[in-house]
């Protein structure tokens, strides 16, 4: 009866061994990993920004007064709802303003920056 006992306690030892050893190239392989996720993770997160400072910047060009509504849509939808925005936008060339300097619709009446013709 001893001697299971003893088997038992010795392997549940060797396992918890095995198990806790600290390893160098395991942590290293760890942090390469989470490096590779976490570049992949940070350059989502910009091109989100970057999609969402351009719909803005987009939308005020082209004198829609919702942009922040776009910036909300394409926020929670993703690309889904930059399509959307892209198949809705008033189309057009954008110039500057002889004004403002603006960019503005070259078919607009007004400019939706400074509001001269």
């Amino acid at each position: 009866m001893f001697e299971l006992a003893g088997r038992g306690s010795f392997l549940a030892s060797t396992f918890a061994t095995y198990f806790q050893r600290d390893d160098a190239a395991g942590g290293a392989a760890a942090c390469g990993c989470l490096g590779f996720f976490g570049f992949i993770v940070i350059a989502f997160i910009a091109l989100n920004i970057a999609l969402l400072v351009w719909v803005a910047k987009d939308a005020k060009n082209r004198g829609m007064d919702n942009a922040v509504l776009w910036m909300i849509l394409v926020m929670l939808t993703g690309i889904i709802g930059f399509i959307i925005y892209i198949l809705v936008r008033p189309q057009g060339n954008l110039m500057p303003c002889t004004h403002c300097g603006n960019k503005r619709l070259q078919v607009s009446a007004t400019c939706p920056h400074c509001g001269n013709a």
